[in-house]
Order: structure tokens, then C-alpha cells, then sequence
């Protein structure tokens, strides 16, 4: 396993200190606030050129607009791509949705953004990927609480519930690491950037927010100790994307800029689950995946 001598409190500028990514391109999903956005200015500190892909992009700004649950934003996005490519990040996503929502392709609305969009994004950038590039998916620790549900990913059949629907999509996330891994050469690992105060929690209520320790009982937000700043956060995606510690590490699952073991879902202790980075179902959900896009996509 990868260890390194970085904490939890370190930051995404303090991860890449001595490093200098002149020449390498990179791509940030979401990049364009919080956890995205530290993640931008690391890479971009340290002499990456990084596009900033976003839903709604300010027209003041260079950032690209991408709607990862609209796959014919994603097409586009994709078809007037042309340049090299060293760094995907994945970070882009959308949590505990109050009620189920479908896109035009009739997907569940978090699978869509946070897996299936990603999977079109990347898969359809492949040419672009130089010798050497890593991808970097952002999952999350709530990987551990279910499967992949494979009879019914959109919850068609089943009650749908916006935290099991938002971990069925980081389950996705870790296997889309380990799938571009296995299926495509490129390096890809996942991780879990830990609490941190983002708009990722717009759809959450305060009832909930109170549980995870992020309000105080007269709505204000608060921040524990176990909290983190959105480049505490970002610091395990830059390390992943660019620290020569990880070089040539794909498939596997990073939390607080340390690689974690694979353990039983109900076991103590930090882990990733072994259905979130097992071959077969990374494999079986890659099959899936690129089947629907490529309908999606009126067999592109």
C-alpha cells in the first residue's frame, strides 16, 4: 500500500511543493468553487494548464460549461476537445437529491452526474490522454454502505432514498477507477476527500446536517475538528493527479493523501469496501456503462 508522510491537515499547495507541471494540461470538473476550485489553483499554482469544466460557468471566466448529467453536453464537450491531455479530475457531482430525478435518458439523477457523465467524459477524451496521464475520481467514505445494485441502478423497482442513491453513485466511482485502469492502461484511482463545507451540500437538510456535525441547533454552520478547508480536501486529488508518489498506482482508493485497504463492509476502521474495487463488477459496470452511453448517444 501507498503511504506518504502527509496528513489529513495537509494542503493541495503543500502536496505539490518542489513539483512543477509546465507543459502538462489538465481538466477539473467542478472546478470552478470549493473543493473543485482549490483543486484548480494547486495544479495551476504549481505551472499546470487547467481548463475549469463547469455546469453554469461565469461569463467573466475561462471555465468551459459542461453538464455532466446532459450527455449531449458531455458529446459536445468532447468533440471540441483537441488538445493533449496528463490530468482528469473527476470532482464534479451532485448529493442526497430530495426526491427522485431522471435525465432525458431516464437515469437516476446522481448516477448520471456523478458516474455516468464522467464515464462518457472520459471514455470519449481517451485519444486525448498522454502516455502517462492519471485520472482522479472523487468518491466519497459513504462507498461502504451498499453494492452496486446492477437489477435496478436507476430505482425504477425499488424505494427511492437520496443517500442510497448518492452511495450507489461512489460506489460506481470507485469501480470507474478500477475500470479505466483495467480496460484502458491509464491510471485512475479514487478517493474520499473527507467533511468539508461545499456547495455539495445544498440538497441537505438541517436535520442532517446537525447529525453529521455541521449546524448548530440554530442553523448556523459550524465546523468540528474532524472538518476539513476545502484545500485540506483537495489535497488528496492533487496528490493523485500529480505527486510522483503515486506514479504508475492506478485502481485503488485514497482517503486523508493515504492509500486504504480493502476490508468487509461492517469491519472498524477507515477502508474501501471490497465491492467498490472488485474486477468483476468493475468490469460488469463498464459494460453497462458504455452500453447505455453509446445508445444515449445514437451509437456513437
Amino acid at each position: 500500500m501507498i503511504t506518504t508522510s502527509f496528513s489529513a491537515r495537509t494542503t493541495a499547495s503543500e502536496i505539490l511543493e518542489g513539483v512543477d507541471l509546465t507543459g502538462r494540461r489538465a481538466l477539473v470538473t467542478g472546478g470552478a468553487s470549493g473543493l473543485g476550485a482549490a483543486t484548480v489553483q494547486a495544479l495551476a499554482d504549481a505551472g499546470a494548464q487547467v481548463t475549469v469544466a463547469t455546469r453554469n460557468p461565469d461569463p467573466a471566466s475561462s471555465a468551459v460549461r459542461l453538464d455532466l448529467s446532459d450527455l449531449q453536453s458531455v458529446k459536445a464537450f468532447v468533440q471540441n476537445w483537441h488538445t493533449p491531455l496528463d490530468i482528469v479530475v473527476a470532482n464534479a457531482g451532485v448529493m442526497a437529491v430530495p426526491t427522485r430525478q431522471v435525465t432525458a435518458e431516464g437515469w437516476e439523477l446522481q448516477l448520471a452526474t456523478n458516474f455516468l457523465g464522467h464515464f462518457a467524459l472520459v471514455t470519449g477524451l481517451r485519444e486525448h490522454l498522454r502516455p502517462g496521464a492519471r485520472v482522479v475520481v472523487v468518491s466519497s467514505g459513504i462507498q461502504r454502505q451498499a453494492p452496486f445494485d446492477f437489477e435496478d441502478p436507476h430505482f425504477e423497482r425499488r424505494a427511492y432514498d437520496p443517500w442510497s442513491a448518492y452511495a450507489q453513485s461512489k460506489v460506481a466511482d470507485v469501480l470507474l477507477a478500477v475500470g479505466i485502469t483495467r480496460r484502458t492502461g491509464v491510471m485512475a484511482n479514487a478517493l474520499n476527500p473527507g467533511y468539508i463545507h461545499t456547495n455539495l451540500q445544498r440538497h441537505v437538510d438541517a436535520q442532517t446536517m446537525r447529525a453529521l456535525g455541521g449546524m448548530d441547533e440554530e442553523g448556523n454552520l459550524v465546523t468540528p475538528d474532524y472538518y476539513k478547508t476545502p484545500e485540506q480536501g483537495a489535497a488528496t486529488s492533487v496528490l493523485l493527479a500529480a505527486s510522483p508518489l503515486v506514479e504508475g498506482v492506478g485502481g485503488r482508493y485514497f482517503e486523508d493523501n493515504q492509500e486504504l485497504p480493502v476490508v468487509k463492509a461492517d469491519a472498524d476502521g477507515p477502508g474501501v469496501a471490497e465491492w467498490s474495487v472488485d474486477p468483476g463488477a468493475a468490469d460488469r459496470l463498464w459494460d453497462y456503462a458504455a452500453s447505455v452511453v453509446v445508445r444515449a448517444w445514437g451509437g456513437r
